[in-house]
């Protein structure tokens, strides 16, 4: 980035800054990875430059000879990965990719269901701070106060009750997998179309280690970075009978032109999650995720739901009598990155919640086994029971930064 360090020194240097602080710290955020220097060639590509409404072959600019060509290749790769009929890859992002989903099936003030903001679900499944919970009727359904788990029977009373036209299964903070024929049968029972947000394990998925929810689906919208490990962006895929529907909802219904730079690192991504490197890597991911809930747990951890099936784990802190946000300040400090997040029932305020969101995508990018997760449980459970210790959080940045040398972040070989 010579041109951009001569050009603009204060932006190349806090990229610089950035660079480093992801190679040299651990990052449990369970909604980050990293991608690899392929997708970020592409992502920065010359294609940034072009404009291209419409889709392919029915474009509303010219110039677009190979515009067409990038998004129908990620369009296949994405058919051939998922099996889904149908695939829109425009979505800037998650959030426009189920609002555009809304757009296609609902009008104002229609009913939706999906799962609580505090118990796992998204903001766009109707939270109340969301345009999904302002513009239409939102419902939600809890976890079971004593299991912490999803209860199908009550999930199906709630629907029969409130006959949403959207049923929306989906997660950003659930560490099971979930039920999708049960939500299928659901769907049927009250007439919703069944959307499945899979933003969170779309990589485990691709890769074989998480049941796909595909054949149950009316429609499933994805991000493309997360578990995944492709640029910020989105997906939607859906049946055939609603690709018209969808794809009009996307443009011209919400957006414009496609970010094609975006597509064909999305399309390098999805070429990427079709090995058998990447089926691996997927099968890992779980693995890791077990050894640390595991390691956790032992140290009087109470992780929300007892434990993990996917690439997450959800910890209530009220037992360490320590706060979510203390806690991930003191391990940010430490070398270990991850979110304070709600928890089920939760008595605090979202923005000081009782609990802290952990994932192991992107360690497990870095070639992270289960041996490095049992050091970062055992880091984590030092550093939490001594928050205010900062020469112990100095000494556990210092071992932190030692053992990601020894594991390089894909993309920032070329800060070795």
């Amino acid at each position: 980035m010579h041109t951009l360090q001569q050009q603009d020194p204060d932006i190349f240097s806090l990229i610089q800054q950035e660079e480093f602080r992801q190679k040299e710290k651990i990052r449990l955020i369970a909604s980050e990875n990293y991608v690899s220097k392929a997708v970020m060639e592409a992502t920065g590509s010359v294609l940034t430059n072009k404009y291209s409404e419409g889709y392919p072959g029915k474009r509303y600019y010219e110039g677009q000879q190979f515009i067409d060509q990038i998004e129908s290749l990620a369009i296949r790769r994405a058919k051939d990965l998922f099996g889904a009929e149908h695939i829109n890859v425009q979505p800037y992002s998650g959030s426009p990719a189920n609002l555009a989903v809304y757009l296609a099936f609902l009008n104002p003030g229609d009913t939706i269901l999906g799962m609580a903001l505090p118990h796992g679900g998204h903001l766009t499944h109707g939270a109340k701070v969301s345009i999904s919970g302002k513009y239409f009727t939102a419902e939600s359904y809890s976890l079971d106060e004593q299991t912490g788990l999803l209860n199908y029977d009550t999930i199906r009373e709630k629907a029969m009750a409130c006959r949403p036209k959207i049923l929306i299964a989906g997660h950003s903070a659930y560490p099971r997998i979930l039920d999708f024929l049960k939500f299928r049968e659901i769907a049927d029972a009250c007439g919703a179309l069944l959307m499945v947000d899979m933003a969170h394990f779309a990589g485990l998925v691709a890769g074989g280690a998480h049941p796909s929810p595909i054949p149950y689906a009316d429609i499933v919208t994805t991000t493309t970075h997360k578990s995944l490990r492709g640029p910020r962006g989105a997906m939607i895929m859906c049946k055939e009978a609603h690709a018209a529907a969808i794809d009009k909802a996307v443009f011209p219904g919400l957006q414009g032109g496609p970010h094609n730079n975006t597509t064909a690192a999305i399309a390098v991504a999805l070429k990427e999650a079709s090995t058998d490197e990447f089926k691996n890597y997927a099968a890992q991911i779980v693995k890791n995720a077990k050894a640390l809930a595991d390691t956790l747990s032992q140290k009087g951890f109470n992780l929300v739901t007892g434990g993990t099936d996917n690439h997450l784990m959800l910890i209530d802190l009220t037992n360490k009598e320590i706060t979510g946000k203390i806690a991930a300040k003191a391990l940010d400090a430490a070398g270990i990155v991850l979110n304070y997040n709600a928890v089920p029932y939760d008595k605090r305020k979202p923005f000081d919640p009782s609990g802290i969101r952990l994932g192991t995508a992107a360690v497990t990018s870095r070639g992270f086994k289960e041996e490095q997760m049992v050091q970062i449980g055992l880091w984590i459970d030092a550093i939490i029971s001594d928050p205010t210790n900062t020469v112990l959080q100095t000494e556990t940045a210092a071992a932190v930064k030692q053992l990601c040398t020894q594991y390089p972040a894909p993309g920032l070989d070329h800060l070795m």
